[in-house]
């Protein structure tokens, strides 16, 4: 096993793993600025150049995930007059309709909430940059592989605890926080990725989301990984699970 930081313009770790296998991990965003398309030419490089483009989940794909969700209780059955204000609140910022919500699981609830949160801020799903790679792969006819799939990471949403409630409370909770690490991992594409791989990030979920949310599948993800075939491929997960104590590349080792 050898890492090496490499010194690229874009947030990215390269892992040798023993039996040849060559990874170049790349801190990805979901949602993505106007300025972060089109993708770097050396990215682009590496990726016509590597035997797949590794994802989380195929994000190009269009099948909704969101399809055939149990319809729940009403929200004000469901949470605390304390936590309906909150969520009124935010609702009223981004332009949500309570209405349309209502119904829905807490965990659904928690995404709409930070996916709208993000369009505010300027970011759109077409900019993301696993959504590009996953274009640009198909263009050059890369083979592309799932960590997990989006039927996966819904059956993960789906098995949490409460219906998800503590994924909604940490969203309300840390909805200043989550608005400054999007901007920082902007930030990452656009002006420079952070020197190392063991930077101090805050905290956005409570320790038991955090284990099944970033731990665990980070570990499962590493075992997929050390299970590749020789070859050299573009391994682009979320930039948040790249950095920080127990971040990906620590885990191949």
């Amino acid at each position: 096993y050898t890492l090496f930081a490499g010194s690229y313009p874009w947030p990215a770790q390269d892992v040798s793993l023993p039996g040849g296998r060559e990874l170049h991990l790349v801190g990805s965003i979901h949602m993505g600025t106007r300025d972060m398309s089109p993708l770097p030419l050396r990215l682009l490089k590496k990726l016509r150049q590597a035997d797949a483009l590794i994802v989380e989940a195929d994000v190009s794909l269009n099948d909704s995930p969101f399809r055939n969700l149990p319809v729940c209780a009403p929200l004000d059955e469901r949470l605390s007059e304390l936590q309906m204000a909150e969520l009124e609140k935010r609702a009223l910022e981004l332009g949500l309709s309570l209405s349309i919500l209502t119904t829905q699981p807490l965990w659904q609830i928690a995404m709409v909430l930070q996916a709208s949160q993000a369009q505010q801020l300027g970011l759109r799903p077409d900019y993301g940059i696993d959504f590009q790679l996953l274009r640009a792969a198909r263009r050059e006819q890369v083979k592309i592989i799932e960590l997990e799939g989006t039927a996966d990471q819904i059956a993960l949403l789906r098995d949490l605890d409460d219906g998800g409630m503590a994924l909604l409370e940490d969203s309300l909770s840390h909805w200043n926080t989550n608005a400054r690490l999007l901007q920082l991992m902007v930030s990452w594409w656009l002006e420079r990725p952070p020197t190392q791989n063991s930077m101090a990030l805050p905290n956005t979920f409570s320790e038991p989301l955090d284990d099944v949310l970033m731990h665990q599948r980070k570990q499962r993800w590493s075992e997929r990984l050390r299970q590749l075939p020789p070859g050299r491929y573009v391994v682009a997960v979320g930039a948040l699970h790249l950095y920080g104590s127990g971040n990906l590349a620590e885990r191949l080792k």
